[in-house]
């Protein structure tokens, strides 16, 4: 039986070694808003970060019982209008970011967390731009 219901992520933890150095890389180099940082107790401490025009967050922290080891997360994904503008964005601000790939199924662009968690961004291929507008 389906879920017949709404279904929204909202938040992927993303696990780092160092939360001020990744809080640091997604907020100044790749322009994500910081929504909260609060240490909540001595062995935890939640930061909410999330990406511009998004309604999914990521949650880096201390303490949050990560079970995937920091820099081994590669499947996070998100949707781009420009891929070649994200490209020499992320680059301008320092990122080491890889592009534009061009497939028959989108355009994109990859880069990596300094703990080495990867990240693709994907520019649609028009034919589903135009579905998605249907």
């Amino acid at each position: 039986m389906a879920i017949e219901m709404d279904v929204k992520i909202e938040l992927i933890h993303v696990p780092v070694t160092d939360v001020d150095r990744a809080k640091a890389f997604y907020a100044d180099r790749c322009g994500f808003n910081v929504d909260y940082d609060q240490r909540v107790s001595e062995t935890l401490r939640f930061v909410q970060i999330t990406p511009p025009g998004s309604a999914c967050s990521i949650a880096i922290g201390e303490g949050m019982g990560a079970t995937i080891e920091p820099g081994r997360l590669d499947v996070i994904q998100a949707v781009i209008p420009d891929a070649d503008a994200a490209l020499a964005q992320l680059r301008a601000a320092g990122v080491d970011a890889q592009g534009v790939d061009e497939q028959p199924w989108g355009r994109f662009v990859t880069f990596a967390d300094p703990d080495g968690n990867k990240w693709t961004l994907q520019q649609l291929p028009e034919w589903s731009q135009q579905a998605r507008a249907e």
